[in-house]
């Protein structure tokens, strides 16, 4: 019997993932998935060199999913990061080519692949989602400014969001602005397969606020799982 991705559990990654300290903070907190930025062409305080990256993908117990984040948008600079970092998934951040993401498939086959669409215009978003969706494994909603990608700490328009997971088939991703205090609201209204959430569980100092951390993932556990109706 084929599972829909619609009926499984809500996932949580926690992305920009730095120390040890941080690590700990979403390990306890019982995330799915830990996120490491590695490649980054736009301004973020999360980056890690590829071995800093690899040492921490390391440490991860059994069944928690590792995913190198990157900004990057050539083939063979992603392919070489992703093998020195050891993830099992792979976050495309920026735009990439279809050519560059079928050589990133070609050589890596066992790495998920995620891109990255920036929600803004209602109808351009969504056709950025639909003519991505065949070449990824699923698809990741995040806001952006002038010199963000990611890690924004600003939500984007949900309703757009709803309307691209009612169009798109494969798993989507719900980030951009996500915090304890708005979650709920969040999943009510776009119905996501997992979130994704950086800023919103960390201190003042940019590290992983473990209370925080704990308060984000519960609102997820508690969250049914709600099918969406079929288009």
């Amino acid at each position: 019997m084929q599972v829909s991705p619609w009926t499984a559990p809500l996932r949580v990654k926690l992305c920009g993932i730095r120390s040890r300290s941080d690590l700990a903070a979403a390990l306890n907190a019982g995330a799915d998935a830990l996120g490491f930025i590695v490649g980054a062409r736009h301004r973020t305080e999360d980056e890690l060199t590829p071995a800093a990256a690899a040492a921490l993908v390391a440490l991860l117990p059994p069944f928690t999913g590792s995913v190198m984040v990157t900004h990057l948008q050539q083939a063979t600079p992603i392919i070489e990061l992703i093998r020195e970092v050891g993830a099992t998934t792979l976050q495309l951040q920026d735009g990439i080519a279809p050519q560059e993401l079928q050589a990133i498939r070609s050589a890596q086959p066992g790495v998920k692949l995620i891109q990255a669409i920036h929600v803004g215009d209602g109808d351009q978003s969504i056709a950025a989602a639909i003519a991505a969706e065949p070449l990824v494994d699923a698809l990741l909603l995040d806001s952006r400014t002038a010199d963000r990608i990611g890690g924004t700490g600003l939500p984007h328009d949900w309703s757009v969001s709803r309307r691209i997971v009612e169009q798109i088939g494969k798993p989507v991703i719900l980030a951009g602005g996500l915090r304890p205090e708005n979650l709920q609201a969040a999943l009510e209204t776009v119905r996501p397969a997992a979130v994704d959430v950086n800023s919103g569980i960390e201190t003042a100092s940019g590290a992983k606020d473990p209370q925080r951390a704990e308060a984000f993932v519960q609102i997820c556990r508690r969250w049914g799982p709600l099918p969406l109706p079929p288009r």
